[in-house]
């Protein structure tokens, strides 16, 4: 399964354990709820640029190369 498809999934699911501890009043279900939509939100953008760079290997070299060229005249 997808990164995007696992992301989506976590996200859903912690939003529902959130839903859960909010009609409960249970503080920790409703962090454990935040805690997963957020790593599901990152879970989704990991696949999204995962997408990208293999639709677009040049570009997404072309701009690794740009900024570790900035980031090195950076520390310089």
């Amino acid at each position: 399964m997808s990164d995007r498809v696992q992301g989506t999934a976590r996200d859903f699911g912690g939003r529902v354990q959130e839903t859960v501890g909010n009609l409960a009043g249970d503080t920790k279900t409703q962090a454990q709820g935040l805690y997963n939509q957020a790593a599901g939100q990152a879970q989704q953008t990991a696949g999204q640029m995962s997408d990208i760079i293999k639709s677009q290997p040049l570009v997404s070299a072309l701009v690794a190369l740009g900024i570790g060229y900035v980031l090195g005249r950076l520390t310089s």
